[in-house]
């Protein structure tokens, strides 16, 4: 770390209080220039953690984690937490492998008080917390902070309202608004009028009077006061909507005028309701490139932080633009095509098309149920929806894709990006469920393209099959093969790339070229196997496999999936129910949440890199032989 003035002599967040203003102020500036001289190397989600700086300094100037339960919102905006709650010194090993993780993580330290990655499940912990909380008996706050476009998920909202009819006191929201969405910042008069509602000047007698009404004249007429409070405060404030869900709403307040924060934060821990804060701040507040373009600087790779240019690694387009083309170009083809995202238009590679075809566009923020329910009834209306996500998300749309399209046979067609490992993100981001999850549906087709032009292929063929169907395809750039038009794939049909004799390999997704690279190293060793592209997972290709299972004696599966369900236990299932005896060799991830890391890193400790899969497989065969042949002598 390089010298800071302030921040060297921080340990942890009880230093904050023996700063003078002048002092947190450098120490703000020091954390801004940290933040950026780490992701430029690490990369990682620089924009929201440039904007919660002064909110999270405060935050800790004002509860206390040792006791006070502080829950973030899927997490990407926690490094100055980090940094201030025990990790200053730890924090260049950001989303490195063994180092600490780019999300709140339970296991790293005691003031993550709860792990997040995904979004809108900061209220609904927190109430969990709050009211453990008070069965227990125990002392201390709760407080979630949620960005404004995680407020737009279902799940948020199911967390205000419980909490509206608990009534929890000491229970905090803490909205991070960082105007794209809720509300405008307009000044001095929600300062001024923040400030009368919070001071006790204003709650103590507030609190009186509704005691004293309650007494002389009940409930009803307590809640006809408090009417009149709602309606009074909605002519000036934005909150009306969390007024009625039985929260004291505050704000909005800057969210970078530390000494507003600290202030408002002391003076709403004396008041009993439970409480929304409205903050707004700034995404990729501090530096330049982020603040000109906090969609691009949300989460990034390692960049130039003099030029804010991204560091290239690869010529080859990425699976995400491969997508993004083709569906531009089938969508000019059919007009019937829209696409649909909760909220990852820019991730998806969307734009073009958002561009292109607004009216056939629909981002629908983050909710992923709401999407595949809204694509089930476009595709009845004669549309052919196509639903992008990432893997790790589509996991929360899991009853919607069973109950709303494939139970009903509907032709959706699930665009899933960031299939398997993904790397620096870690578990909550891994894709290697969605194989599993997804071919035991019925009616569901899932199938992996080996390259960019097979994925092309794939998205026509499914757009004109008529059924609910399933492309996934990992995240990072493609193979580098040339695009040519679209063609139809028969639906169930495998593609043998290379033949050989005794082993054969059956490869899924960008696993097919590790599965010719495999290859290349056992004929050098003297073996010659098969591989198959084994593109369909749901439906395979019983024909080919009959085949293998008869001339085979070996069947290896490679996936980046996890092996629990997935391509390779398909496999398996086929060859137990079919009495063949062949022996079945599987690859994939291991019944265990994979940490953060580099790819390459993270497969050759699951044995997945190209030098583990062939030792094990020569084991194998040898210690095969070896018994064989004692069992012959």
């Amino acid at each position: 770390m390089r010298d800071f003035n302030v921040l060297a002599k921080i340990e942890d967040y009880r230093d904050l209080k023996h700063l003078t203003r002048e002092e947190l102020k450098t120490l703000c500036n020091e954390i801004r220039e940290y933040i950026i001289d780490v992701t430029s190397v690490n990369g990682g989600h620089i924009g929201p953690s440039l904007g919660t700086v002064e909110l999270t300094v405060a935050l800790l100037m004002a509860f206390d984690p040792e006791k006070d339960r502080i829950v973030w919102d899927v997490g990407h905006q926690t490094y100055t937490y980090k940094i201030l709650t025990g990790r200053r010194e730890q924090f260049p090993t950001l989303r490195q492998y063994k180092g600490i993780a780019g999300f709140p993580k339970i296991k790293e330290s005691k003031y993550d008080h709860f792990g997040t990655g995904h979004s809108s499940t900061s209220i609904s912990a927190a109430l969990g917390f709050r009211v453990g909380k008070d069965l227990k008996g125990d002392e201390g706050y709760t407080v979630a902070i949620i960005g404004d476009g995680a407020m737009t998920a279902g799940q948020a909202f199911e967390g205000l309202n419980n909490s509206g009819w608990l009534d929890p006191s000491k229970f905090i929201v803490i909205l991070n608004d960082n105007q794209m969405s809720i509300s405008p910042n307009v000044g001095a008069l929600y300062t001024y009028f923040n400030k009368i509602i919070t001071k006790q000047t204003f709650q103590k007698p507030r609190q009186k009077l509704k005691e004293a009404i309650n007494r002389i004249f009940g409930k009803k007429a307590v809640e006809i006061l408090r009417k009149i409070e709602e309606y009074t405060k909605g002519l000036f404030t934005p909150g009306l909507i969390f007024e009625e869900l039985g929260f004291t709403y505050v704000g909005p307040i800057d969210g970078h005028s530390l000494m507003e924060l600290e202030e408002t934060m002391e003076n709403i821990k004396l008041m009993r309701d439970p409480i929304l804060l409205h903050v707004v701040t700034q995404k990729g507040k501090g530096y330049k490139f982020a603040e000109a373009d906090p969609v691009v600087f949300h989460g990034v790779t390692p960049f130039d932080k003099i030029s804010g240019i991204f560091n290239k690694s690869s010529s080859a387009p990425s699976y995400s633009k491969v997508f993004g083309d083709a569906l531009v170009e089938l969508a000019e083809k059919d007009e019937r095509v829209v696409a649909i995202t909760p909220a990852m238009k820019e991730g998806s590679g969307l734009v073009e098309f958002a561009k292109r075809f607004p009216s056939r566009f629909f981002d629908v923020g983050i909710a992923e149920q709401h999407a595949a329910t809204f694509a089930g009834a476009l595709a009845l209306e004669g549309f052919k929806p196509v639903a992008a996500y990432y893997s790790t998300f589509l996991q929360r749309a899991y009853d919607q894709v069973i109950h709303d399209v494939a139970l009903q046979e509907l032709p959706v067609l699930f665009a899933i990006d960031r299939g398997g490992l993904v790397g620096d993100d870690g578990p909550t981001h891994h894709g290697v469920f969605d194989i599993s999850f997804l071919r035991l549906i019925p009616n569901m087709v899932v199938c992996v393209p080996k390259d960019e032009q097979e994925l092309r292929n794939l998205l026509y063929t499914g757009l004109n099959s008529g059924k609910t169907f399933a492309v996934r395809y990992p995240r990072g750039s493609g193979v580098g093969v040339k695009l040519t038009d679209f063609e139809l794939i028969p639906i169930g049909s495998w593609e043998i790339l290379e033949e050989g004799r005794d082993i054969a390999i059956l490869a899924v997704g960008k696993y097919v070229s590790r599965a010719l690279e495999v290859r290349k190293q056992l004929k050098v060793k003297g073996y010659n196997p098969t591989v198959v592209n084994a593109r369909f997972v749901k439906p395979m290709d019983y024909d080919t496999l009959h085949s293998l299972a008869k001339s085979y004696e070996y069947i290896v599966t490679m996936e980046d999936g996890v092996l629990n369900g997935g391509f390779g236990s398909g496999v398996s299932e086929f060859l137990t129910d079919n009495f063949y005896t062949n022996k079945i060799v599987r690859f994939g991830i291991p019944d265990k949440f994979v940490e953060h890391g580099k790819i390459e890193i993270l497969e050759r400790d699951l044995g997945l890199d190209t030098g583990s899969i062939v030792a094990r497989i020569i084991q194998i065969v040898e210690k095969n032989v070896s018994m064989r042949n004692a069992f012959a002598g």
